[in-house]
């Protein structure tokens, strides 16, 4: 029996989408980037545009997530060993996240105490030293608060968190906010906000606390999205000037200005008259902090975009001088919008006048508009996400010259199913984001450092429905899956050409195909029809003979959809190519349930396909079975009375295996006689569990199995073919939470030995050794939990799906998928020693 020691789980991959919300996205001075991924908290590297980890502890949606110190407070963090991360949930919870530089290691410091009864809509912090800041959350109860961090001071210390001032706004609540130290008055703070109002708040305070209310700026004629202070700007050899950038819904950026008023040397308090300008004219309130006052006045109305702006950033400090720590404020601010552009903008050489000198992001069909944009430490690179939870990111590689670069994807909503591809070369993943997607590892000629890195390489399915379940056949021949959303009808998809040269540029393996193999395959893509329902073929020859389109046809208006160009990727595809040019083609419909459907799965010789649908009576819970090849409809297995949540046929497919909401399982059996047609019986069906079986799964080398269920429990049960019953072998001791997934993977050193994956609605995964003796029961069997996976490369919500590689017999490295409702899709080694 394997110790605890004996099993190691180590990351493979992660994938998922940026949740679909404003202020969701910071680039921290580490380099790194947080995102929420419904209620994990995401870290990705663009680096290696990979997904490092993903921090459990929110209940609610994550909102928002901010670095201290962020990439414009890199020049104060060099000295830094650990940086600190701020996110904040739907429920107005603020979890306060520790990165040890050193090792990349991640802790939660605290939650911070609640502040706020509804959801956080805004996190911004400044650094007020190398080892203090301050941070101002807001939230759509109309509250307001503001924080005092102070790091700690030696390596094992922590960091001390004081709420400084906390204040309500009223009913128009504050969706955006930003802070800054004002210059040439000692530790006075000035605090922006702006919102459902339009008009930008802006408080005075020192660092004690206690923040005033002193002016307004009126000007933006809808929601204020989005506010910036810049660091200290020197005009005239005086660094005295701060400036504000705002942006709207109104479709417009304003920049405001903010220059300290002199004193007449007398000193008795009165004003020097500014000579008669044209700022004169423009000019806005005064802002009295302290013993100072700061004109602000509107620097410039910048429009360019043509919808909502839903973010503005000034550029990063750059170093002044090779030598010295001086850093300067660069006159430039990006900006991010819902009409699917970011623009850089910058003050003309000669005349000062603002103009937008780049714009990226205006190509894509895909985006449906840009929630934020964000630069990066140094500058060099902006990061968008978008409406479909997807990452844009463009890197200047000299003279402005933005090149788009790799950026982790994944779905942006629950995955609901996952499963290894037919060569166990890539997996599939199916969702509520309406998408399947397929992963896979691209290999290199030279392996990277890293290992393996995964990336997502095709997207088969873009539909009009949430996606609840999916299965791959076995079967010989191209690669084809079934699929089963929120409609009555199961879809068939076969891989493309192009996608079967795509996938063996990523193995490497050039001679995976033979020509022979690839001359029959003659669809080479598939283009999306208007509504998002069926995928229609693109033939090889079609694409050869394309017509010149008539001018009419070739108007682009919103009901076209753009032609997909089928492409075959040397490395691996960005956004905008995985979102209209991997498509697979719909082969088939399979009609017959009344019903949305609800699970599949297929045979391991690649015959039968098992569908089951949404029901609340016997005649609905029925199972079909589907001839693979003629799609017939080959069988109706009724036993249940509510909906079946999962099916699996045996490793020698002589039986089918179900569970279901009605607490039941049942086992068919499954005759299939020489002439190639199928017979069916219900051999036994038994209640196994007190609550919802959500699960079950087949020794892959015997006739037991598993099931688990909502009363927390996973029980194994043995086939007994003679007495055609069903017996109870054992139980697993009672888990903390329901049991939502389980997979069986047996281990090379005999067929009575396994590992069993636990998946669970908490996100947690556990695996469990098994070993049992059938005959002589009691004595004989013992289980044991071999390892339970680290929360942090674990789901943060339940765990839907888990599947198995399936490796060579003597191989002591398995692979682990698991899907989840936090939008992930994992990939872990497992090393049984």
């Amino acid at each position: 029996m394997h110790t605890e020691n004996d099993v190691e789980v180590k990351k493979v991959f992660i994938g998922a989408g940026c949740n679909r919300i404003v202020n969701n996205v910071s680039w921290g001075a580490s380099g790194l980037v947080s995102f929420g991924a419904q209620n994990a908290v995401a870290i990705f590297s663009p680096k290696s545009a990979q997904i490092l980890t993903t921090l459990p502890g929110h209940k609610a949606v994550v909102n928002c997530t901010h670095w201290l110190p962020t990439s414009k407070f890199l020049f104060k963090a060099k000295e830094l060993e650990r940086h600190y991360l701020l996110s904040g949930d739907a429920d107005g919870a603020i979890i306060l996240w520790e990165l040890s530089l050193v090792d990349g290691k991640w802790r939660q410091v605290s939650q911070v105490p609640q502040s706020h009864k509804k959801g956080v809509t805004c996190i911004n912090g400044i650094m007020v030293s190398q080892t203090e800041a301050m941070f101002a959350s807001t939230s759509s109860d109309g509250s307001v608060c503001v924080w005092e961090l102070v790091f700690p001071s030696t390596s094992s210390g922590d960091c001390k968190l004081s709420c400084l001032e906390s204040f309500s706004v009223g009913s128009k609540s504050m969706v955006a906010l930003s802070m800054a130290e004002l210059p040439g008055c000692s530790g006075q703070i000035v605090l922006a906000m702006g919102g459902l109002d339009n008009k930008i708040h802006l408080y005075c305070g020192g660092r004690t606390g206690k923040f005033v209310h002193a002016c307004e700026l009126k000007g933006h004629t809808d929601w204020v999205r989005s506010l910036d202070f810049s660091l200290p700007v020197s005009i005239n050899g005086e660094v005295n000037n701060l400036f504000l950038v705002s942006s709207s819904q109104d479709k417009c950026i304003r920049i405001w200005k903010m220059a300290l008023r002199s004193l007449l040397p007398n000193g008795n308090g009165v004003y020097k008259k500014e000579e008669t300008s044209l700022s004169s004219y423009i000019e806005g309130p005064v802002l009295v902090a302290g013993s100072s006052s700061f004109q602000i006045s509107l620097e410039s109305l910048l429009i360019g975009h043509e919808d909502w702006v839903y973010s503005v950033a000034w550029q990063p400090p750059l170093v002044a001088s090779t030598e010295g720590d001086a850093y300067y404020q660069p006159q430039s601010i990006l900006s991010a919008s819902m009409d699917k552009t970011m623009m850089i903008w910058q003050p003309e050489k000669t005349s000062g006048v603002w103009m937008n000198v780049v714009t990226v992001g205006e190509l894509s069909h895909c985006a449906l508009g840009f929630y934020g944009g964000h630069w990066s430490p140094n500058g060099d690179s902006i990061l968008a996400h978008g409406y479909g939870g997807s990452f844009h990111l463009w890197k200047n590689v000299g003279d402005d010259n933005w090149l788009t670069q790799k950026v982790p994807s994944g779905h942006f909503a629950s995955v609901t199913d996952i499963a290894w591809g037919r060569s166990g070369d890539y997996i599939i993943s199916a969702s509520h984001d309406q998408t399947t997607r397929i992963y896979a590892p691209w290999k290199l000629e030279v392996p990277h450092k890293d290992g393996e890195l995964w990336y997502e390489i095709s997207r088969p399915q873009v539909h009009g429905h949430d996606i609840n379940c999916m299965t791959v056949v076995h079967s010989k021949g191209n690669h084809r899956f079934v699929g089963g959303a929120d409609e009555k009808v199961a879809r068939v998809f076969e891989a493309p050409l192009s996608f079967l040269k795509t996938l063996s540029n990523a193995t490497l393996q050039k001679s995976c195909y033979s020509d022979n193999d690839l001359t029959n395959v003659q669809i080479l893509g598939a283009n999306m029809s208007a509504l998002g329902l069926s995928q229609k073929p693109i033939y090889v020859q079609a694409v050869q003979e394309t017509p010149d389109k008539n001018g009419i046809d070739s108007l682009d208006t919103f009901e076209t959809v753009p032609d997909a160009v089928p492409t075959v990727f040397t490395e691996p595809p960005i956004e905008d190519q995985l979102a209209w040019h991997t498509l697979w083609p719909e082969s088939h419909k399979l009609y017959g349930h009344g019903n949305e459907l609800f699970s599949l799965c297929c045979d391991h010789k690649g015959e039968l396909v098992a569908s089951s649908c949404k029901a609340q009576s016997t005649a609905v819970a029925e199972v079909w079975l589907w001839q693979v090849g003629s799609w017939k409809a080959v069988g109706r297995l009724q036993s249940h009375s509510l909906t079946v949540t999962q099916m699996e046929f045996s490793h020698d497919d002589n039986f089918l295996l179900t569970v279901s909401r009605d607490r039941q399982f049942s086992i068919f059996t499954i005759t299939r006689t020489g002439t190639g047609e199928i017979s069916y019986s219900l051999l036994a069906r038994q209640e196994g569990h007190k609550r919802i079986i959500w699960s079950c799964s087949w020794n892959p080398h015997g006739h037991e199995f598993a099931t688990g269920s909502r009363d927390k429990t996973v029980k194994i049960w043995a086939v007994e073919k003679e007495s055609s019953s069903v017996r109870p072998l054992m139980s697993l001791p009672q888990f903390t939470s329901s049991v939502t997934a389980l997979s069986w993977a047996g281990l090379p050193h005999g067929k009575n030995n396994g590992v069993l994956a636990v998946g669970m609605e908490n996100g947690q995964i556990e695996l469990w050794n098994l070993s049992y003796n059938r005959q002589d029961i009691a004595p004989g069997s013992t289980t044991g939990l071999l390892v339970r996976v680290d929360p942090f490369i674990c789901h943060a919500s339940t765990v839907n799906r888990l599947a198995w590689r399936e490796t060579e017999e003597d191989n002591k490295s398995l692979q682990l998928a698991s899907c989840g409702a936090d939008n992930c899709v994992r990939v872990f080694d497992v090393t049984v020693e």
